[in-house]
């Protein structure tokens, strides 16, 4: 059974977020809320971790999985930035985006895509979030919580326990969030001249990013 945590959205109890980063540490999975939708999280380095993410939300591995890294600096380090990506970044983090780019060598083989050795990454814009990822240390894989023939991502924490307590190590409370997933841009066409490709408009507004 998870464990659930009720926590302020704008001022967060760093006692409980501990006890959630321990749960990713010990390789559980874990609801967190963001600037979008909840989202799944585990740790990077887990493969039984990434493994049991796949199986709740029941995709493969060529289903783009996401890096939250806490800050621009923390996501340069896995993933291959040249200027004009950069200068996009920079204009849509934090916030509701979801940026696909080719994967550094930091990035684990298993939890890259298969044939396009690319990744996404974002900077979420929510203080719950963001003192989890400052309280680990280090970036977490996530996806968007969204069950498996259901009409969309789940948006309260109750619910979520009531669907998912037995598979979640824990389950963060910070109230509702934004029903909408990310907004989710390619920006590996950047690479070789091109531009960047709107793969999936949600919460994150285009014209922030000049597009």
């Amino acid at each position: 059974m998870s464990q659930f945590f009720e926590v302020h959205p704008d001022n967060p109890q760093p006692r409980l977020i501990k006890l959630a980063a321990d749960c990713i540490q010990k390789g559980g999975v874990v609801a967190v809320p963001t600037d979008s939708s909840y989202a799944l999280v585990c740790h990077l380095d887990d493969k039984s971790a990434v493994d049991r993410l796949r199986r709740i939300r029941q995709i493969d591995d060529r289903h783009h999985l996401t890096l939250m890294c806490q800050d621009l600096s923390e996501l340069a380090t896995y993933a291959k930035v040249n200027n004009r990506q950069f200068r996009l970044l920079k204009l849509g983090t934090p916030g509701p985006y979801t940026f696909l780019l080719d994967a550094s060598k930091e990035v684990p083989r298993r939890v890259s895509h298969p044939s396009r050795k690319s990744i996404g990454l974002r900077v979420p814009d929510h203080k719950v979030t963001q003192l989890l990822l400052q309280t680990l240390g280090a970036p977490v894989l996530s996806t968007t919580l969204a069950l498996p023939g259901g009409d969309g991502p789940l948006n309260d924490a109750h619910d979520i326990r009531e669907a998912l307590e037995h598979e979640l190590a824990a389950i963060i409370d910070a109230g509702s969030c934004a029903l909408e997933a990310t907004t989710v841009l390619d920006l590996t066409p950047m690479n070789t001249g091109g531009d960047a490709e709107v793969i999936r408009q949600g919460a994150g507004a285009l014209d922030r990013l000049g597009l």
